[in-house]
C-alpha cells in the first residue's frame, strides 16, 4: 500500500479539469511553506554540525535529503510553473565541527532532537492549514502529501526521543 497513491486516488475525483488561477491564500501558503522549509533546513544543518550523537546525525541527514529537499523541489517547481516568484533563501550551511564552541553557547543533542520534533509538528499544522484553505485540488494534494511525510518522520523522531528519554510529556490530568 502506497500512501501517496491512496492520497492521489482520494483526490482524483475532485481534480480540476481546467486549472483556475491560484488564489492569494494558496500562493501565500505555498510561498511561506517553501520559505519555512528552507529555514528549517538551515537550522537542521546547524544541528547536524553541533550534534555529537551519530544516530541523530543520520536522522537529521535523512530528514533533509528525503523530506525537506523533495518538499522544497515540489513546491518550487509548482510555483515556478504557476509564475510565482520564489522566496529568497540563505545558502546551505557547510558541514563543520563546532567543538570549540562552549557548551552554553550551542544546542545539545536533546535540544536539537526536540527542536526537530517541534518543527515537524508545526509543519504538519501549517500544511493542514494550507490544505483546508486550498481551492485547487492540486494544491490540496501537495499539502496532503506534506502532512503524510512529516507525520511519518515525526513518528521516527518521537521514537528516537523516547529511546533517549528526552520526549517532553505533559503531566497527567487528574481533576
Amino acid at each position: 500500500m502506497n500512501l501517496f497513491e491512496i492520497i492521489h486516488d482520494a483526490f482524483e475525483p475532485f481534480m480540476d479539469d481546467e486549472k483556475k488561477p491560484l488564489n492569494v491564500m494558496e500562493v501565500t501558503n505555498l510561498w511561506f511553506f517553501l520559505l519555512g522549509t528552507e529555514t528549517t533546513m538551515r537550522n537542521e544543518e546547524i544541528g547536524y554540525n553541533l550534534s555529537q550523537d551519530e544516530e541523530l546525525k543520520l536522522i537529521l541527514k535523512d530528514v533533509k535529503e528525503n523530506l525537506h529537499i523533495p518538499i522544497k523541489k515540489e513546491i518550487a517547481e509548482f510555483l515556478k510553473k504557476e509564475g510565482v516568484p520564489l522566496p529568497q533563501s540563505t545558502p546551505e550551511k557547510p558541514t563543520f565541527e563546532y567543538q570549540k564552541i562552549p557548551e552554553g553557547a550551542k544546542l545539545n543533542d536533546e535540544e536539537i532532537a526536540n527542536l526537530m520534533s517541534y518543527n515537524l509538528a508545526m509543519g504538519v499544522n501549517y500544511a493542514s492549514r494550507g490544505l483546508t484553505e486550498s481551492i485547487r485540488s492540486d494544491v490540496g494534494v501537495i499539502f496532503m502529501k506534506i502532512i503524510m511525510r512529516k507525520t511519518i518522520y515525526g513518528l521516527k523522531v518521537k521514537r528516537y526521543l523516547e529511546q533517549h528519554e528526552w520526549l517532553r510529556i505533559p503531566p497527567s490530568f487528574k481533576p
